[in-house]
């Protein structure tokens, strides 16, 4: 009997096309909120720019979109594009960094030029994690400080945004390290100048970033929930064998503690700034 049914006739046979993309929902229609797990529209999310509309949970967002919600329209001149080099000819190097700048359409992990803010003429800088993680390398270094000596120079204000900032780029060894001092040096210049520095802190700015210009504002901001600090939560913890309070190295914890002037949702910020501007203005008029 199992000989029959193993030589039984195939009246069909159906062909399997494995070429054939299968069918089903197009790709990046939906993101799920990291606080809260709510499946949000990409389109309903954009309206919100970029916030969740349940719990308020401020997403990540590149440095060109966030240089599109803060500037006035068409004010933006970039400064002159800087590459990074490999001065440690660390391997691979070069290609990561064709590759970020490929992904990204940026020259490295800053965008940065003159801009105004509600009419008020600036210099901004913006970080963009989605270059290596927003890691600052000789570049990063260069750009921020020709923004702070052209900021003397012409009597301007700074705006810088983390971008989500990571920490100095390894890649470049002891030449990115050397970035946390130079801009520090920058700053200072601007602040002897008596220039107004306004330093906003976006999800995540750690490292190396936090640790110079980041922290040097004289005003500091920072939006909803963003981490905050030189090293992560899980390595203090288990540096430190102690158990860290909750909420710690959030903006709101740092805004309890004293390390930050204010904590602003992303729809003000814009305006915000521009009244700080205001303020703070010498001679120019909107």
């Amino acid at each position: 009997m199992l000989r029959v049914f193993r030589n039984r006739p195939k009246f069909a046979t159906v062909k399997v096309n494995k070429e054939q993309p299968k069918k089903g929902l197009p790709d990046n229609l939906w993101k799920r909120c990291d606080q809260c797990a709510s499946m949000i529209y990409n389109k309903e999310l954009a309206k919100t720019l970029n916030v969740c509309s349940e719990c308020g949970y401020h997403f990540r967002i590149s440095a060109k979109e966030r240089l599109g919600l803060m500037v006035d329209e068409g004010s933006f001149e970039p400064f002159v594009p800087l590459v990074s080099k490999n001065p440690l000819n660390f391997p691979g190097y070069e290609a990561k960094i064709e590759k970020a700048r490929e992904e990204t359409g940026l020259d490295d992990a800053i965008i940065i030029g003159t801009a105004k803010i509600n009419g008020f003429s600036t210099v901004i800088g913006i970080i963009d994690f989605s270059f290596m993680g927003g890691s600052m390398g000789s570049v990063v270094g260069e750009q921020l400080t020709r923004g702070f000596e052209y900021a003397i120079e012409h009597q301007l204000p700074v705006v810088t945004f983390s971008g989500g900032g990571g920490g100095a780029r390894m890649h470049e060894g002891i030449f990115s390290l050397m970035q946390m001092a130079k801009t520090s040096q920058a700053r200072g210049k601007h602040h002897r100048a008596g220039l107004l520095y306004i330093s906003v802190l976006t999800h995540p700015t750690m490292g190396g970033i936090y640790a110079s210009f980041a922290s040097l504002g004289d005003i500091i901001i920072a939006e909803p929930g963003a981490l905050i600090g030189f090293a992560g939560p899980r390595i203090v913890e288990e540096t430190t064998r102690q158990k860290l309070p909750t909420g710690f190295q959030t903006a709101e914890f740092a805004l309890e503690n004293g390390m930050l002037d204010l904590i602003v949702n992303r729809s003000e910020m814009k305006d915000y700034i521009g009244r700080l501007l205001t303020y703070h203005a010498r001679d120019e008029v909107v």
